[in-house]
């Protein structure tokens, strides 16, 4: 069994809201978990800031067990200083030059 930290989706249409949690690989993205270890409320607040919780102490003992985090939960995780910074992802040329405007 395979244990991954992912993001289980909460809230309404349009006002999404995700609790973070340690659940196995197979199971439906808002299904079944073992654990809720904090939440993630990408909306902005009235401060221009979004809001992350976690309880430390049980997700540095999941990603000590071997679970392994999705890549949204590691970027989380890289910002509360709980993970090292994800890589990058591979980006082709092709990519790169259909993003940049063509000069005149």
């Amino acid at each position: 069994m395979v244990l991954r930290l992912r993001l289980q989706r909460w809230g309404a249409i349009h006002k999404p809201f995700y609790r973070v949690v340690a659940a196995d690989s197979r199971a439906r993205r808002d299904g079944n978990f073992i654990e809720r270890i904090g939440t993630y409320d990408p909306m902005i607040d009235h401060d221009g800031r979004k809001k992350i919780t976690f309880n430390f102490d049980r997700a540095k003992y999941w990603l000590s067990v071997g679970a392994q985090p999705s890549d949204t939960v590691a970027r989380l995780l890289y910002f509360a200083g709980l993970y090292p910074k994800p890589p990058l992802r591979d980006v082709t040329i092709s990519a790169l030059k259909k993003k940049q405007p063509e000069a005149s």
